[in-house]
């Protein structure tokens, strides 16, 4: 099998990639020209040069290929201006996606979020709940109260699932939770939270957050079950748990041996910083990491379940525990080779 993964350099990407070339199959890898490449470097992949709007380069990479993974996505939910994310995550992803309707794939595995599921309090979501009900709605009034991000991903799985539907793209949609684990060499926001913990600079703890979470070679695995077991046009929800920030830091704190922040801020406390981050972004014009829009993200509405992925694609994920113990080793691993390559190997000065 010969299989493609675009957007290799990501953190769940550099995963699939590095899994995939484990399994002993062919892999191409895509990437933009500069990115950094560190968690795929050492692998022998075929690479190709290029960005989601270089149609001649995405053209030559599927060119005899089986399987394409997409998982190209701006995370930054945070952001003043949302068009980036729309110029990339739906624009991108239908630039992509038309390409791919005539590559002659065996399977698209399309990297969507659990964000685009919908969630209500007292219940456990599955893939049937629908962000919105759609009928008779526009797609304004259907994605109303939603924000930037979240309009994005939804945009963007829509999209693939009618590439699905009238194009017959053989195409699947990975509604992936928070991903936790090593080797997340771009450090994602959520990752921050463990390295700070493992570095013993984070002040503090948000009280009451709690996020679906999943190990990054769960992840990896789920996407890789899917191109070979996954139905087209299904989508399948993968997240192994909810699990509280508090926790994670605790586990965290704990495989890398220093103290958990002993400090906490309560929910009511939180909001009022996103509050002052959002008129700040507003008023100077900057974008800031903690906004009402971010906060938004970082509550859960209610749990969601994979039962379908376990039955149909017979995925088992490992606690995510585990994955938030081997991020933490990750972080002080990286943290002690640095400190190796910058002090002399016998001590001497010259």
């Amino acid at each position: 099998m010969t299989a493609l993964v675009i957007g290799a350099n990501g953190y769940l990407g550099s995963h699939v990639t590095r899994q995939l070339v484990d399994k002993g199959e062919d892999v191409r890898v895509m990437v933009r020209d500069g990115a950094n490449t560190i968690g795929i470097d050492d692998l022998d992949v075929t690479r190709f040069v290029g960005d989601i709007w270089d149609n001649e380069t995405l053209r030559e990479a599927m060119a005899g290929v089986d399987d394409v993974y997409y998982g190209v996505v701006d995370t930054r939910g945070w952001l003043r201006d949302p068009a980036p994310l729309f110029h990339t995550n739906v624009d991108g992803t239908r630039n992509v996606l038309e390409i791919a309707k005539d590559a002659g794939l065996h399977r698209f595995v399309f990297t969507s979020s659990y964000v685009t599921v919908g969630r209500k309090r007292g219940r456990v979501a599955t893939e049937d709940d629908m962000i919105v009900d759609r009928g008779g709605m526009s797609p304004t009034s259907r994605l109303r109260g939603l924000t930037p991000y979240v309009r994005s991903r939804v945009q963007a799985e829509e999209l693939v699932l009618q590439y699905a539907r009238e194009h017959d793209l053989p195409a699947v949609a990975m509604c992936v939770s928070t991903t936790y684990g090593a080797g997340d060499w771009g450090m994602t926001p959520h990752g921050q939270i463990i390295a700070g913990t493992a570095f013993g600079k984070l002040p503090f703890v948000m009280d009451k957050i709690e996020l679906e979470a999943v190990g990054i070679d769960d992840a990896a695995r789920a996407l890789i079950l899917a191109a070979e077991k996954g139905r087209n046009g299904e989508r399948y929800l993968i997240s192994e748990k909810m699990i509280s920030n508090a926790e994670v830091v605790r586990i965290a704190a704990e495989a890398a041996g220093v103290p958990a922040p002993t400090k906490s801020i309560p929910l009511p406390v939180s909001y009022a910083m996103a509050v002052l981050g959002s008129a700040k972004a507003k008023l100077r014009g900057t974008d800031e990491q903690l906004s009402m829009g971010s906060l938004r993200l970082m509550r859960a509405e209610a749990p969601v379940a994979c039962d379908k992925a376990k039955r149909e694609l017979g995925w088992e994920p490992r606690p995510v525990e585990e994955s938030i113990r081997e991020a933490a080793r990750f972080w002080v691993g990286l943290r002690e080779a640095r400190r190796k390559a910058k002090s002399p190997s016998d001590g001497s000065t010259g």
